[in-house]
Formats: structure tokens, C-alpha cells, sequence
């Protein structure tokens, strides 16, 4: 743990840390609302020692954003979680009440829904969830904010996708599965977001053609390398894509406003990450 001797300390958890951008994200939105007695970590933890550290915090400790694997970890040691953040049975963010009390949020959802609507999309009524892990989840819940009263669920078996057929019953969405080389149910949607990590992905857009203007628009959550292969199919044939650091910034200035009770400053944020996409 560090030793910063902030007023009020946050951090980012979870087993890999080294690659996340969100102290960049997070440290330039203090930076720019002039949060000088703010700071942002990243601590690597995981399952087995993440229960104490986390009974360990002091006063100081503001707020903290939660990666895998301890999305699902923290939500027994918390006081309270979110009505979303139950739904979804993930929690990616904790701040604290005055008493102290922590409380679990998920801001996933929320930037999921705003890198779609980054494309112009304002709302849908099928959607299509590439993948059936964790992330898959929070895109149904997303879906099902813009409006979707059914979802695709594209998985390998359907004993993977349980948890998330759990999440759509519970937030009245229709779902079925369907498997991953049905790419039909992916042309049909009004919005399609795909949730596959590295070669599972690679994996599934070999087969994706687009020969036409898709109907929907595409989210694909990885954001490096970009553009990944899925969308530069899609948008090659005049679809509108967009790519996981939209969502990952958007969730991040929720996180902002969670943790400071302040907007977070959009732009700032969005430049600093970009310039340190750029020189990975």
C-alpha cells in the first residue's frame, strides 16, 4: 500500500493492475478540477487478499475502482450496493458514506450506454451481447436502459450464459441464446456489443461479413489496439463503431462524480487517456 499522505486517497484494484488507464483518467480529472489533496493508486490484489486489505482502510479513503477479479468479491464486505448494481451482481466502484458505511455502485452500465450513444444512437429495441462473462452482464443492463426489450445472448454454451439470462429476467428483458457463429441475430440488432476478450474475439469476427450497411451500432469493449477487427468490418461497410475507451472513460468520470460529489471534466479526462493510449 502506498504511503501517500493525501487527504482523500482512491485507488484502482484488481489482478492484472499494470495496464489500466484509469489512474490517468482519474489523476487528470483532479488535476483539472484542482482536487490537489486527491489521490489515485493502483494496487494489485486479488481474491485471497483482498478481503483484508479492504478491512484495513482508514478515514481517508474516498473511493475505489474495482477490476476483475473482484467485481463479485466485494460485495459481501459492503453495507450496501446500488438497485443496478444488485441487478447486475457486480460492483466496480465503492465510496463511503459519512458514517462510514461503504457502498458498492457499478458505472459499467453507464458507460456502456454512453459510448453507444456516442454513435448517435439514442435508442433500441434488439440488442445482440457477443460473449457471456462478466462484462456481458453490465451490456445487458445497458440494453436494457436504452430501451431493448429483447436481447441476443451469442455464447459457447448456454451454461456460460446463466448468470447473464439471470440479469435480463430481473430487468424484465427478454433474452435467448443463440450461438457465436450465428451472425444473423448480429445484422438484426439495433446494437451490438461485443464483450470477447483477444483471441476469442479474433476468433468470432473472422467470420463476421458485412456486406451492407449494418442496421445497428457496434461496441466492441477492447480499446487497444484499436480498431479491433470486428469493427473495422463494420465500419468499413458504413456502420458506426465505436470502441471500449469510450466506455472505459465514461465509466471513469462516474466514478469522478461518485467519489468528489464533482462533474468530471470530459475533455481533460478523454486527452489525457488518448495521449496515453498513443505511446503504448
Amino acid at each position: 500500500m502506498s504511503t501517500s499522505t493525501a487527504a482523500h486517497r482512491a485507488a484502482v484494484l484488481g489482478s492484472p493492475i499494470g495496464h489500466s488507464l484509469s489512474p490517468v483518467l482519474h489523476g487528470a480529472a483532479y488535476a483539472a478540477l484542482g482536487l490537489s489533496g486527491w489521490s489515485y493508486e493502483a494496487v494489485e490484489l486479488d481474491e485471497s487478499s483482498f478481503p483484508a486489505w479492504f478491512a484495513g482502510l482508514g478515514p481517508e479513503w474516498s473511493g475505489l475502482s474495482l477490476t476483475m477479479p473482484l467485481k463479485r468479491v466485494v460485495i459481501p464486505l459492503l453495507a450496501s450496493v446500488t438497485p443496478l448494481a444488485d441487478a447486475v451482481g457486480a460492483v466496480n466502484t465503492v465510496t463511503w458514506t459519512p458514517e462510514r458505511y461503504p457502498v458498492g455502485h457499478n458505472t459499467d452500465v453507464h458507460g456502456i450506454v454512453q459510448a453507444l450513444r456516442s454513435t448517435g444512437l439514442s435508442s433500441a429495441t434488439v440488442g445482440c451481447v457477443v460473449g457471456a462473462g462478466a462484462t456481458a452482464a453490465s451490456a445487458v443492463a445497458a440494453l436494457a436502459g436504452l430501451g431493448c426489450s429483447s436481447v441476443v445472448v451469442q455464447a459457447r454454451s448456454a451454461r456460460r450464459a446463466g448468470p447473464v439470462l439471470e440479469v435480463a429476467a430481473k430487468l424484465g428483458v427478454a433474452a435467448r441464446i443463440s450461438d457465436l457463429t450465428a451472425f444473423e441475430d448480429v445484422a438484426a440488432a439495433d446494437a451490438v456489443i461485443v464483450t470477447l476478450p483477444g483471441e476469442a474475439a479474433s476468433s468470432w469476427s473472422a467470420g463476421l461479413t458485412v456486406t451492407d450497411p449494418p442496421r445497428g451500432a457496434m461496441l466492441d469493449v477492447s480499446y487497444h489496439p484499436w480498431p479491433t477487427d470486428a469493427a473495422s468490418r463494420w465500419s468499413s461497410a458504413g456502420g458506426a463503431a465505436v470502441g471500449g475507451f469510450e466506455m472505459l472513460l465514461h465509466q471513469a468520470a462516474e466514478q469522478v462524480r461518485l467519489m468528489t460529489g464533482l462533474d468530471a471534466p470530459l475533455d481533460d479526462m478523454r486527452a489525457a487517456g488518448e495521449k496515453a493510449l498513443a505511446e503504448r
